[in-house]
């Protein structure tokens, strides 16, 4: 039970921490944005290279690292979208008179650098590992990007739950681009889908012989499991927001400060403008 249980409590408090750690360092001062992107990069490269190194490993420990690398390096995105450094050209509220596929363009400029940065570094990525003896590291932020991008989907044609609660202040301008809205059709498809997907990886994880291949299918599956939990709070009510409460501690004399509720995994959405009269609302993760 060890080779499954070890695994999966690593991702659960991997993707717990991060997450609440994130939401600390942007809900610091302004002032320190600076400091914070420099620290931040200089991990993300630390763990860029570390990837290189364990591609040829294929120890459980490598596994792990390898794992714990590519979390760091999609932390990385994620707080250079919070922190305002790397978002997308239009920094302003929706137009109010586009809508409907008129309105995507405005929405995606938004955040089109941060998706561009996205794609390089997984090109990066593909570039570095694929076909290594170790692609934990590689299907680990491949699994955070497609479920990053199925989940902006939803949110682009509509779900009831938003989790506006923690936006930064300086991102509020997004809270025009999108609304709430009833179960779309691509919700039902998306969450099949991951469910298999998930299923398949939990069945690799318990075919496998090898250490390495139970750690390695057993965190992927665990993640993907996340991500699909994390899409059905698209349309649950849960307070799912309470789980990173403290991360929050940093900002409490800040006014009006709000942050989505995770930027570590797949909970992301494209802001859309809402189709009159709908109420408008916002969330980026």
């Amino acid at each position: 039970m060890l080779d499954y249980g070890l695994p999966v409590l690593f991702v659960l408090f991997a993707w717990w921490f991060l997450t609440g750690a994130v939401l600390y360092i942007i809900g610091l001062p302004r002032t320190t944005v600076r400091w914070s992107m420099a620290g931040a990069s200089i991990v993300a490269l630390g763990a860029l290279a570390t990837l290189w190194q364990t591609a040829g490993d294929t120890s459980p420990a490598a596994a792990y690292i390898a794992f714990m690398a590519a979390l760091l390096v999609w932390g990385w995105h994620e707080m250079s979208f919070l922190t305002g450094v790397v978002t997308g050209p239009r920094t302003t509220e929706a137009p109010r008179r586009v809508r409907g596929r008129a309105g995507f363009w405005p929405a995606l400029e938004t955040l089109l650098y941060h998706e561009v940065a996205i794609l390089l570094t997984g090109l990066v990525l593909f570039a570095m590992l694929w076909g290594s003896a170790n692609e934990v590291g590689l299907w680990t932020f491949v699994i955070l990007w497609v479920m990053r991008i199925s989940a902006k989907l939803n949110v682009y044609l509509g779900v009831p739950n938003l989790t506006e609660e923690f936006l930064p202040a300086h991102l509020t301008y997004l809270k025009t681009y999108f609304c709430r809205r009833g179960m779309n059709l691509l919700f039902p498809v998306s969450v099949t889908l991951s469910t298999i997907a998930t299923f398949l990886l939990i069945g690799e994880a318990g075919t496998s012989a090898g250490a390495f291949d139970k750690t390695a299918f057993t965190f992927l599956a665990t993640l993907m499991a996340l991500a699909l939990i994390e899409h059905w709070f698209l349309v649950v009510p849960l307070p799912s927001a309470a789980l990173w409460s403290w991360g929050l501690w940093s900002r409490e004399d800040e006014a009006g400060g709000e942050m989505t509720a995770s930027p570590v995994l797949a909970r992301a959405s494209v802001p859309v403008q809402p189709d009159p009269p709908q109420p408008v609302s916002a969330t980026l993760f």
